[in-house]
């Protein structure tokens, strides 16, 4: 069973998975879709990425290309689309009409669509991607992977802001909450390393990336997060402010006469690392600069990593205990300087990471813990498998086993499981590095 899992924005990323051997056939993305210069990249384990270039005015014509370069006879993975079973959806919000992954059918997408006004920036894009995709494959399931159903369990006292009541009942302001694919991936794997039920598991989870959030995950379940009504609220991002002082808005509209939609662009795409910096979003670039002593590189870092630190305390306090901290995502996975600032100083809550070992621990292929001596509470930097939820989810729908996590078990619960194409890549890691071994996490 081969199952096709998209993410539409303004690029479409894609996974090909074969369920019956649990093993990623294919991934890539299509950048630079509907604004020129549109390209694919197309990966497949043991051969070099191809690349080349194709204009994509529309996602019809996206998800078109990445079906033929699936199928092509040289770098393709599969000999026809017949192969493929179903595909499995991405969509960011699903407001409160939409608490758990669901098959694309009959209202579906007209209800989906009367949320579009809760997350402008990427449910338009979503909804494209899901049009466009059965027009090409009209004939095999679709199913809709909801970003925050994960956060459904949240009690009224987290999703609740201090605003009129009838914003709330008749405009839908609320906590949403995002990254749900991601946190119920890394929470479920956090229990494996910890060896216990997830169910009595208490953990924060800071996935760190471009769009960055932290969840405070109380018994098993999402109890708060960082993103609210839209993905804006919360950390610092790439190119979002994150938290701020809702004064401001006023303040600079009546200085400059910027329009509400001149200050949400310049929140959501001009704020954050590059706002601070005014030239880097991405943390790799602020890193180098930082390590040169570049000043407003470090002062973007040391910003990033406090907000982080506020959320921890924060979510310590509301959990009471806490098993375990998790990093995770391309900054979570891959920054060192953003995770030592983000814990240093939490040795009273005993929170504790061992220096050289979150040092070294940059590493895509594997699960790390980067727990310091007497630490009373573990620390974990997990890889995400966003797609592999997707898939999963999508599976369980067409097999008419789904049902919301706390009901469902995902086969990556199991203490055997292994992501085939990470396994080969940790050994190849090994070779250059072989001080990894001694860092990945053990299950008990």
């Amino acid at each position: 069973m081969v199952i096709l899992t998209l993410n539409c924005s303004s690029s479409v990323k894609y996974q090909v998975y074969d369920w019956d051997k649990k093993d990623v056939l294919a991934n890539g993305i299509v950048e630079r879709v509907t604004i020129g210069g549109s390209f694919i990249t197309h990966k497949v384990r043991g051969r070099p990425d191809y690349e080349v270039e194709h204009e994509c005015p529309n996602h019809i014509v996206a998800i078109e290309l990445i079906l033929k370069t699936l199928v092509d006879p040289e770098v393709g993975v599969i000999p026809d689309l017949s192969m493929i079973k179903a595909v499995g959806h991405r969509m960011v919000h699903g407001g409160s009409k939409f608490a758990k992954s669901s098959i694309i059918n009959g209202d579906f997408l007209e209800t989906f669509k009367s949320l579009n006004e809760l997350a402008p920036l990427h449910n338009p894009a979503n909804l494209m991607g899901v049009e466009a995709a059965k027009t090409i494959l009209p004939d095999v399931p679709h199913c809709a992977v909801m970003d925050t159903a994960w956060h459904q369990t949240m009690p009224a006292s987290s999703y609740m802001y201090a605003l009129p009541r009838e914003w709330y009942e008749k405009y839908m302001v609320r906590r949403y909450g995002f990254h749900g694919t991601s946190f119920l991936y890394n929470a479920k794997r956090a229990a494996v390393l910890l060896g216990k039920d997830p169910f009595e598991t208490n953990l924060i989870i800071a996935h760190i990336g471009n769009g960055s959030s932290i969840n405070a995950v109380k018994n098993g379940c999402s109890y708060d997060t960082s993103m609210g009504l839209t993905p804006l609220e919360g950390l610092v991002m790439g190119t979002r402010s994150g938290d701020i002082d809702p004064g401001i808005i006023f303040h600079v509209m009546r200085k400059t006469g910027m329009t509400a939609s001149e200050i949400e662009k310049k929140l959501n795409k001009e704020s954050g690392v590059l706002g601070l910096t005014t030239k880097w979003a991405d943390r790799r670039d602020v890193e180098n600069a930082a390590e040169k002593g570049d000043p407003i590189a470090i002062l973007a870092q040391q910003v990033e990593s406090y907000r982080i630190k506020k959320y921890i305390g924060a979510y310590y306090a509301a959990l009471g205990h806490v098993d375990a901290i998790v990093f995770t995502a391309g900054v979570g996975e891959m920054g060192p300087d953003i995770r030592r600032l983000a814990i240093e100083g939490l040795e009273e809550l005993g929170i504790i990471v061992d220096e050289k070992k979150n040092a070294l621990a940059k590493c895509r292929n594997a699960e790390l813990d980067i727990t310091g001596a007497g630490s009373k509470v573990r620390v974990f930097v997990i890889p995400t498998d966003e797609e592999l939820v997707m898939t999963e989810d999508t599976v369980a729908l067409i097999n008419g086993t789904y049902d919301v996590h706390t009901n469902y078990r995902y086969y990556f619960e199991n203490r055997d499981y292994v992501n085939k194409a990470r396994a080969e890549g940790l050994q190849r890691d090994l070779e250059k590095k072989p001080w990894l071994k001694d860092i990945v996490a053990r299950i008990p």
